[in-house]
């Protein structure tokens, strides 16, 4: 009996352990497909697997617990969830895995006007999502854009923060930003309207360095910056991400979907961004940073079509209202003389849309309008600029054997109006134009793009922009790229060159400006290397060469109460090396490091000069460590910038004329442990870094902001040192011992100091 009763008490205690064991199964997916061998492994046990031909895989005999299960592919981000095995039960887990975030492998449309796989397009096209973006948050795109290598975010002005984004060491005006491929950011906008696009719109932004006049024309003549706008259909049912600084900026993001009816779907977006306290670290007097509150509201809306036609439309609305300038300023000194400050409203409307014609061929009508409002006061100078913009093209595109035929006929018409004495009249532009391009699939390795574009300018005449691509395929891992093309800028002055309002200079026109244009080489190499472990690192490096012809040179040192303009009489080049790096651990650890070498000048008269504010280096980075056990992210993001030559106002003038070396640096940590939420927060600017360090002064002479005690010479003037000061030069007194006027173009970089900042994201879908 008693062995009996001990067979039976080990026979129990077997089928209970037999009892706390279960099965795992599912299928691993990725790219669209079913992914063969992929490996899927209980972290810290031996239970281990890949999957068979299907994808599919089978762990059997898991005992009961709680795991970290851990799905990796070569070519794709390493997987980790939590999971919970319980007793006698067969569980099943499917798993989708995504590309590398490199993104060497997403659809962009950019760099041909269709879309296309990044490694398939002929030109290179960088892709940035908001995962990106949101290792160092900000409050719009004109900040998000200094993480980006090559790229750099430009403040033009002092007092009143505005500026434009640089590519390559090109001023702002030679990039065209689009809005869902729309050139709706341009001349006036470039400057005021940049700074009004929110991050929460964004699904992706695409940007070419490089011409692309023959396909988007005048403005794109050093690179596009393309902002992918979110579709309606796959944004979650309400998002909102707010945060604030310890300088008390605070941004708040709100986006909400609605189905209308079966056939339509909207995304409204709203962003509010408020920053009103007065800062004056560096003890001038004036601002720190411009005070600024900003409304914008966003609109699209997605339409279900018979075979899948598109059919998207959208809107948006924007207004602003910032001031920088004399710590004691309000609005009712503005426009007068006793102090000084620098009010800017803006209002700005916008409308995009998409629309595939009905027919068996794909022919496709984009539209796109907007208008812009500028009510501004520089001191007592009066800025009120008036711009609309209507763009309207049709694209036809075709495959026929190995050529794949896009063909298109596009006009734009631009108004626009100032008060100033530089616009005497309002301006009103056509700018129709055709363009043809040919991808030719030479064989599975190799493909050539030809391009050719006609414009007519209204003003300026006939301008050709042809170019030609050539793409080779070693192997699915090795990819080189070269291109060559032109591109034409046709010039808006005014709006381009906020010294004119800010320092109240003359604008003087030498001759009759002819339109800039460009000539363009870059050979560009990609390198995908993975490892058996779910390693990856990514290469691609660019080589590029651009030569200007009938550059405009803007001359603030002949006189400095004028701004003269002309044509150079020469040339001007921007040739450089650029590389990104892509480094991505199984274990959470990734890396983004990029580096650009750049040498800029403009050949006058066979004299080569560096143009102001061009950096020769440039560098950024990003480092994240994901920590899955404590539901943890940690980001690690800054730049580094050569120094660049600046505008000095004269020989006395005590500033360097140069900026040093300086960084920008930024660390985050962001807890997404709670479902739905995401808490993050920071601190910016860690090496506490301000252009006033080691100058005695940004804006020179704020304690005389409307020059009334600046005497000019009128070619006799005696100077404190005995020298006589040549007609026009402003005179060396004892209360103006550097002979300066007033002026706020001597900046480079942001003005704040080291701060803290702390958000919360909710995402329901």
């Amino acid at each position: 009996m008693k062995k009996l009763f001990l067979i039976l008490l080990l026979f129990g205690i077997q089928y209970s352990f037999a009892q706390e064991t279960a099965v795992l199964s599912g299928f691993i997916s990725g790219d669209g497909h079913k992914l063969q061998l992929a490996n899927v492994h209980l972290t810290g046990t031996k239970y281990k697997t890949v999957t068979d031909s299907l994808g599919y895989y089978r762990l059997e005999n898991v005992a009961v617990g709680n795991y970290t299960i851990q799905v990796s592919q070569m070519g794709f981000q390493t997987l980790k969830k939590k999971i919970e095995v319980v007793k006698d039960s067969l569980q099943s887990y499917n798993f989708e895995l995504t590309d590398n975030e490199n993104q060497l492998n997403e659809v962009v449309v950019s760099g041909t006007l269709k879309a296309v796989k990044r490694l398939e397009s002929a030109v290179p096209v960088e892709v940035y999502s908001p995962v990106f973006f949101k290792k160092n948050p900000t409050p719009s795109i004109y900040e998000a854009l200094q993480n980006i290598n090559g790229v750099r975010p430009q403040l033009n002005c002092g007092v009143c923060n505005t500026g434009d984004i640089h590519i390559n060491g090109l001023e702002g005006p030679y990039t065209l930003v689009l809005i869902d491929g729309m050139p709706i950011v341009s001349s006036l906008s470039t400057v005021y309207g940049l700074s009004g696009i929110p991050n929460s719109l964004v699904e992706r932004i695409e940007i070419v360095k490089g011409p692309a006049s023959s396909l988007y024309g005048s403005e794109a003549v050093g690179g596009l910056i393309n902002i992918i706008t979110k579709n309606p259909t796959n944004a979650p049912l309400f998002s909102a991400d707010v945060f604030s600084t310890t300088y008390l900026e605070t941004n708040v993001d709100l986006g909400m979907k609605f189905n209308p009816s079966k056939k339509a779907t909207t995304l409204l977006g709203i962003n509010y961004f408020n920053y009103n306290e007065v800062v004056d670290k560096d003890k001038d007097g004036f601002t720190d940073v411009t005070l600024s509150e900003r409304i914008s509201v966003f609109n699209k809306w997605s339409f279900l079509r018979g075979n899948n036609r598109l059919f998207t439309i959208a809107a948006r609305g924007m207004y602003e209202d910032r001031w920088g300038g004399d710590v004691r300023w309000e609005k009712k000194y503005r426009g007068g003389d006793q102090i000084y400050g620098e009010s800017i409203y803006t209002k700005r409307g916008e409308l995009i849309g998409s629309y595939q014609l009905p027919f068996q061929e794909k022919l496709m009508l984009s539209f796109s309008g907007n208008v812009h409002y500028q009510d501004s006061r520089y001191g007592t100078t009066s800025y009120i600029a008036n711009q609309k913009i209507g763009f309207l093209q049709l694209t036809w595109d075709k495959k026929i054997g190995r050529n794949d035929f896009l063909a298109g006929m596009a006009t734009r018409y631009s108004y626009y109006d100032d008060n100033t004495a530089a616009t005497k009249a309002a301006e009103n532009t056509w700018l129709p134009g055709i363009f043809v391009q040919d991808e030719i699939t030479l064989s599975p390795k190799s493909q050539v793009l030809l391009g050719m574009r006609y414009d007519y300018n209204s003003i300026h005449g006939s301008i050709y922009t042809p170019r030609v691509a050539y793409r080779w395929k070693k192997n699915d891992n090795t990819i080189f790229r070269l291109n060559a093309g032109t591109g034409f800028r046709v010039v808006n002055l005014f709006t381009e060159d906020h010294a004119a309002l800010t320092g109240s200079r003359d604008v003087v026109i030498k001759s009759d400006l002819k339109p800039e244009q460009s000539v363009n080489v870059n050979l560009n190499y990609i390198q995908k290397i993975n490892f058996t472990n779910g390693t990856f690192i990514g290469i691609e490096t660019t080589a590029f060469y651009t030569r200007f012809s009938n550059k405009i040179i803007s001359d603030y040192i002949t006189d400095p109460n004028k701004i003269i303009y002309d044509n150079i009489n020469g040339y001007a080049l921007s040739q450089g090396i650029s590389t990104n790096v892509d480094l991505n651990f199984p274990s959470g650890l990734k890396f983004i490091v990029g580096a650009t070498v750049l040498d800029n000048k403009n050949v006058e008269n066979g004299v080569s000069q560096t143009p102001f504010l061009t950096e020769k280096f440039t560098s950024t980075w990003s480092v994240s460590y994901k920590i899955d056990s404590m539901n943890l992210l940690l980001d690690y993001t800054g730049n580094v910038y050569s120094p660049m030559k600046l505008p000095l106002l004269s020989d006395l003038d005590p500033r360097s004329p140069k900026s040093p070396w300086y960084s920008i640096q930024n660390i985050q940590f962001t807890y997404f442990g709670w479902k739905n939420f995401e808490l993050y927060g920071g601190i910016k600017n860690l090496l506490n870094f301000t252009p006033k360090q080691n100058n005695p002064f940004l804006i020179s002479r704020t304690n005389d902001p409307f020059d009334k005690n600046v005497q000019t010479s009128d070619g006799t003037a005696i100077g404190m040192r005995g020298n006589v000061i040549p007609k026009g030069q402003i005179v060396d007194t004892p209360d103006n011992p550097y002979g300066l006027t007033f002026d706020t173009t001597y900046v480079y970089g942001q003005n704040q100091t080291i701060r803290g900042f702390f958000g919360l994201r909710y995402t329901l879908r």
